[in-house]
């Protein structure tokens, strides 16, 4: 239970000095949950209060962005401070209000932040401005974010790729750890059910089957738009983590007003991103006609378009081709994002249009894009 002393350093921290003042001369004598001026802190809380009060200046008196030296300090302060997740929103909030030209002109603030796929977005946006000093750390940053996220993609990416897999028929001893069906193991195997492991011990392997060697095609189309700049990084690790799956064939095209295929680039998805320009136009249409073009085994191919839709071409051209490339037997998704950050701004209207037609249009997280496409895969393989 919280005890009224936690309640007031809570609310003291949260307020800031400034404000637990005004509260108490404007609410009386310090009842309920009011923040007291007289509240004192630990050495480690007058710190933690130290650095809220750096970066929210206009609510809390400070202005991070008065010293360079003090931001780098303070960007590896906080991690002492807050959990991960935590860290990441107020280094955002910080790089936020910090201004460009300081952003791209220091190294040592970009070596002390945690970096993630916003960061590396942001990053690949300013790197025509940046000064050469800041280009390797900028380089360094991006490379960091592809490592974390392809530890993160890998697995359920490859678990997707297993729809290749005839999962209407079973083999009870699967050799590859990647041939065991998971969910049907646990399910046979219940009654070995151990409570004081609180696990299953499972007597007999349940996998996949496979009809045949097989292999799936995936054609990724991505708007570069400056809108699109974080699902441009994750589209980019998981088009090279497919690359490295035996059994599909990735493809990687690029698109604003004008269409560039990577696919070549695959190897080193760190490089590839940092080459990558951000901003320009939108021409789905002329993407759209790409790849049809590049398209061999239509029933064996998934196209993914990554876009929020506002075209700067032809709408009708692009509801027109998704016609006929779902006409041919192409399985097409439309992710209007691909990111952590949830509902995307998309054109609403050409959404429904595609929908309408067969081709479902949703954001998603890289995991749940990793499931959407082990169904599209075994959709092609039901085909």
């Amino acid at each position: 239970m919280t005890t009224n002393d936690e309640r007031q350093r809570r609310w003291r921290l949260v307020l800031g000095a400034a404000e637990g003042q005004a509260e108490e001369g404007a609410g009386g004598q310090g009842g309920g949950d009011a923040p007291q001026t007289g509240q004192s802190l630990s050495p480690r809380d007058a710190a933690l209060d130290g650095a809220l009060d750096a970066l929210y200046g206009e609510a809390r008196g400070g202005d991070l962005s008065q010293s360079m030296p003090d931001v780098a300090r303070w960007l590896g302060d906080v991690r002492d401070y807050f959990p991960e997740p935590v860290v990441q929103l107020l280094q955002r909030d910080a790089l936020a209000r910090l201004s460009t030209r300081q952003l791209v002109e220091h190294p040592d603030l970009l070596a002390a932040v945690e970096p993630d796929a916003a960061l590396a977005a942001q990053l690949l946006a300013l790197r025509k401005v940046m000064p050469e000093r800041t280009l390797d750390t900028a380089r360094q940053v991006v490379a960091q974010v592809v490592r974390d996220l392809v530890k993160r993609l890998d697995f359920p990416l490859r678990q997707a790729a297993a729809g290749s897999l005839n999962r209407a028929s079973r083999r009870h001893r699967p050799r590859k750890l990647h041939e065991i069906n998971w969910a049907r193991t646990i399910q046979a195997n219940l009654r070995h059910y151990q409570p004081a492991q609180q696990t299953v011990v499972p007597e007999r392997l349940v996998g996949y089957g496979r009809r045949q060697a097989t292999l799936r095609d995936i054609v990724l189309l991505v708007d570069t738009s400056a809108s699109m700049a974080t699902s441009v990084v994750y589209a980019g690790v998981a088009a090279a983590v497919l690359a490295s799956i035996p059994s599909l064939a990735a493809r990687l095209v690029l698109f604003d007003s004008a269409v560039v295929d990577v696919t070549d680039q695959l190897a080193d998805p760190a490089e590839l991103l940092f080459g990558v320009r951000l901003g320009g136009g939108t021409n789905i249409d002329r993407a759209l006609s790409y790849a049809r073009g590049a398209i061999a085994r239509p029933r064996d191919t998934v196209v993914v378009l990554i876009t929020d839709l506002f075209e700067g071409g032809s709408r009708e051209g692009v509801v027109r081709q998704v016609g006929e490339l779902l006409a041919d037997g192409v399985a097409v998704l439309v992710l209007l994002a691909l990111n952590d950050q949830g509902a995307p701004r998309y054109e609403a209207s050409l959404a429904q249009q595609l929908a309408d037609l067969g081709a479902p249009a949703l954001a998603c997280t890289p995991e749940s894009f990793a499931e959407v496409l082990g169904r599209a895969l075994s959709d092609r393989r039901a085909g």
